[in-house]
C-alpha cells in the first residue's frame, strides 16, 4: 500500500469540501510512526496540508476542530502561542517559531477530488 499510495496517492475528500480559506478537512496520518492529526485546506484556489503540528511545541493549533486561519482568514495562527504561519508555504512567519515551518502534506486535485501522498516521514494511519 505506502509504495502504490506514493504513487496514487489516498483519497482525502472531495474538492469542493475546501472552500477558499475556509474551514479545514482534518484527517490521520503517522508522523515518524506516531499518531497526530494533519489538514487539509483550501488558499489562493490550491490545496494545501500540513501536520497539525505547531513548529514551536508539538501541540495541535486549530481553534475549534478544523479552524486554523485567522481572524482576517490571511495566516495559520497557532491557537496555544500564536505562531503565524504562511498557508503558501507552511512557513512561520511571526512567533517563537520564526522561520521553521509545518511539515507539509503533499496533496494534489484530480478528477473532483483531494488526494495526499505518504512521504518518508508523513505514512498513513490505518493498516494495509
Amino acid at each position: 500500500m505506502a509504495g502504490d499510495a506514493r504513487m496514487t496517492g489516498i483519497e482525502l475528500c472531495a474538492s469542493s469540501e475546501l472552500a477558499e480559506r475556509g474551514k479545514a478537512v482534518l484527517f490521520d496520518v503517522l508522523l515518524w510512526n506516531e499518531s497526530v492529526r494533519a489538514f487539509a485546506l483550501r488558499f489562493e484556489g490550491r490545496a494545501v496540508a500540513y501536520v497539525n503540528r505547531c513548529a514551536h511545541v508539538p501541540t495541535e493549533m486549530d481553534w475549534q476542530p478544523g479552524e486554523f486561519l485567522d481572524d482576517s482568514r490571511e495566516w495559520i495562527i497557532c491557537s496555544i502561542h500564536g505562531a503565524i504561519y504562511d498557508p503558501r508555504t507552511g512557513e512561520c512567519l511571526g512567533g517563537p517559531c520564526l522561520r521553521s515551518r509545518l511539515i507539509e502534506v503533499p496533496v494534489m486535485e484530480r478528477d473532483g477530488k483531494v488526494y495526499w501522498y505518504p512521504s518518508d516521514d508523513v505514512q498513513p494511519a490505518f493498516a494495509d
